[in-house]
């Protein structure tokens, strides 16, 4: 985490700025407790018999970050009426851009990132569910061609 404390500040802007481009988002005190991927298609919750696939991601000690593939753990998602607040909240702009498959983290109240290009955990959230969400991905994609 970077903040007023750190003495070396300008050399991390340059080293993480050197092409030009840099990416900085908010800290949320409440990511120490996880957050929430949630798979969106066409803008909506992808649900099958009730249970939304979503996986509640929590990070592995010393990390910041709740990634599977840098050691985070997965769990049933607790979904919520404030988790659906922010779909609704979101999701217009989602269609109209064209995001069609893509991964809402949330955190709190809060959208910390839309995943497009690689919205991974869909195989986590439907072993925990006991549901196969791809196979209602492949039914949307096949109506988008016809």
């Amino acid at each position: 985490m970077v903040n007023e404390q750190n003495q070396n500040l300008n050399q991390i802007v340059d080293a993480i700025g050197r092409d030009g481009y840099i990416v900085a988002q908010e800290y949320l005190p409440k990511a120490s407790k996880g957050d929430i991927r949630l798979f969106l298609l066409n803008g909506k919750p992808i649900e099958i018999d009730g249970k939304v696939a979503a996986i509640h991601r929590t990070q592995a000690g010393g990390d910041i970050r709740s990634n599977i593939h840098q050691g985070g753990s997965v769990s049933q998602a607790k979904i919520t009426r404030k988790i659906f607040d922010i779909v609704d909240a979101v999701s217009h702009k989602l269609v109209k851009d064209g995001m069609f498959l893509v991964g809402l983290d949330i955190v709190g109240d809060k959208v910390m990132e839309v995943n497009v290009f690689s919205p991974g955990g869909m195989g986590h959230a439907c072993r925990l569910n006991d549901a196969n969400y791809f196979e209602e991905v492949i039914k949307a994609i096949e109506q988008e061609l016809d």
